[in-house]
């Protein structure tokens, strides 16, 4: 019975996933795409809300404590190799930006609690990642995330303002990001 709930639950949260689970329309389809780098005017952006839960060492996390800040979201496994490769970079945006009041969240999805925890000290992540082996947080950014890698960044509103739909670099995130931190509030 139990894997037969299991199984239902993945199907239904695929299903939501896969269409972008939260409006009739995507978000990223009222933005401007490029080489998967979606970017939104301020008026196209999509508030994001109600993303709670446990950190992976832990703690807990609630989004609206970061509201005022620019928040880069970034969904990774430990299982996914394009992760590895961009943990580096990601760390190093990280290092670069948290000065001008931006921080950084990784959303740890379909893994084990022990693998992710060795990912981020084998990668030296210091910024927390929420442990969303269901998917329960993913699905409160209304965006498909059938690949992973993806990263999202929210501005100071909370709002969508990006979205990278596969490995980054440096060179593309950080640009991005201070972009959107040099942004007039409001």
């Amino acid at each position: 019975m139990r894997r037969l709930v299991a199984v239902t639950v993945a199907a239904v949260a695929t299903a939501g996933v896969l269409t972008g689970c939260g409006g009739e329309e995507n978000w990223a389809k009222k933005c401007t795409t490029t080489n998967m780098v979606v970017e939104c005017t301020p008026e196209q952006r999509p508030l994001v809300t109600g993303v709670t839960g446990e950190l992976l060492d832990g703690g807990t996390y609630d989004i609206e404590n970061d509201r005022g800040k620019v928040v880069v979201v970034n969904f990774w496994g430990s299982w996914c190799a394009p992760c590895r490769a961009e943990a580096d970079d990601l760390e190093k945006t990280y290092q670069a930006t948290k000065a001008k009041d931006v921080t950084f969240l990784g959303v740890n999805t379909r893994d084990e609690r022990d693998p992710a925890k060795a990912f981020e000290r084998s990668y030296q992540v210091t910024y927390p990642s929420l442990y969303d082996n269901e998917g329960r947080a993913g699905l409160k950014f209304d965006v498909t995330q059938n690949a992973i890698p993806s990263t999202l960044i929210l501005d100071r509103q909370g709002r969508i303002a990006a979205g990278i739909r596969r490995a980054t670099t440096i060179t593309e995130l950080q640009p991005l990001v201070e972009k959107i931190a040099a942004e007039a509030t409001g």
